[in-house]
């Protein structure tokens, strides 16, 4: 007989989670591994909301398996290593992103690209090599092999900080790898939300020129005033779309819903580049005569390798790069995912999660 989740494992723990495609999330008690040689026990402090929980949580992509504990944007201290961990100490501020664990012996993983490991194991909702299934940072607790674990640099904001481990490094990953950094060049930035605004921060930091393309006018300000953006063009005016025509050397695709990418390809100059990060439920048309009168490209990119993501932190802190968050308690997880469901958020939820849970 299969052991419950608060006994298949030996350490306690507890958090949030949805039990079938509603996505109401309720509190939940379950089970965590012991800490082994390798691994890194953390108190998780602060746990991004990211829009793939909400995918998740609804079982939108088909793989969901209940119950599910999300949550991938995890800070915590850390409260017990394992003897062969030599990088982190007890009492360390430390991070931990999408993955937890992966085969360590591919090409990708050897390349430091473990986001593109054939079996990753990720943090929530994914079968792990005991056969448990991974629960993420909707919770009190973890315990994470070291290889997985990033140092949270000390001049970065705990809270501000936690969605930089997925919206930072999905932007920041595809601006690196295709070139997108180059000073002076001409950024679109397709979508302004938790992607789309980490993204304006980082690209401004690069040198480069942004423009916000957004169907919501009234996005203008904040994406100029705030963020730092030199521009915002409104999708759904076609006559500054017309205007806009092969003025951007890239576009970064942040965009989740199902969208057309032609007006974007048009957006570029030759040679441009544009690159999906967005996860839509529904495939997009890909639209070809675009590509070939314009020798342009169509890209994707996975989030980061744990090198990179690290590379990444210490950037963001280097340039006092934080996400904008609402801090929400974790009795407030469910109406936060119905404002998220509707774009309702400036742009990131953060769980407070270690004083929702301080009486644990």
């Amino acid at each position: 007989m299969a052991k419950s989740p608060e006994t298949e494992l030996p350490v306690e723990a507890f958090g949030w989670a949805a039990s079938d495609t509603s996505g109401t999330l309720a509190p939940f008690h379950f089970s965590r591994r012991e800490n082994g040689v390798d691994d890194v026990t953390l108190k998780i402090l602060f746990c991004g909301v990211c829009h793939s929980d909400l995918h998740t949580l609804k079982n939108d992509w088909g793989f969901t398996t209940y119950p599910v504990v999300p949550g991938h944007e995890i800070v915590g201290v850390v409260t017990k290593v394992g003897n062969n961990v030599k990088n982190f100490k007890v009492g360390d501020k430390v991070g931990v992103g999408v993955i937890v664990e992966s085969c360590k012996e591919c090409e990708s993983c050897q390349q430091d690209l473990e986001s593109y490991c054939p079996r990753p194991v990720f943090t929530y909702n994914s079968p792990y090599y005991d056969g448990t299934r991974t629960k993420g940072g909707y919770s009190n607790i973890m315990v994470v092999h070291q290889r997985y674990v990033l140092r949270f640099p000390e001049n970065l904001p705990l809270d501000a900080g936690a969605p930089l481990l997925c919206a930072g490094i999905t932007v920041y990953s595809p601006m690196k790898y295709y070139g997108m950094t180059e000073p002076g060049k001409h950024l679109g930035v397709a979508g302004l939300g938790g992607l789309g605004h980490v993204a304006i921060k980082l690209a401004k930091a690069f040198g480069l020129k942004v423009t916000v393309i957004s169907s919501s006018p009234n996005k203008q300000a904040e994406a100029i005033d705030r963020l730092g953006a030199d521009s915002f063009l409104v999708s759904s005016d076609p006559a500054k779309m017309k205007v806009a025509l092969g003025t951007m050397d890239y576009i970064i695709d942040t965009i989740s819903a199902v969208h057309s990418l032609i007006p974007l390809l048009g957006l570029l100059k030759l040679n441009g580049k544009l690159v999906t990060v967005g996860l839509p439920n529904k495939p997009l048309e890909l639209p070809i005569f675009p590509l070939v009168a314009g020798r342009k490209l169509i890209g994707g990119s996975n989030f980061g390798g744990i090198k990179e993501t690290q590379e990444m932190l210490d950037f963001c802190a280097k340039h006092n790069i934080t996400a904008d968050i609402e801090l929400i308690k974790m009795d407030q997880i469910n109406t936060a995912m119905e404002r998220l469901s509707k774009a309702d958020v400036k742009y990131r939820f953060v769980i407070d999660v270690a004083n929702s849970f301080a009486s644990l």
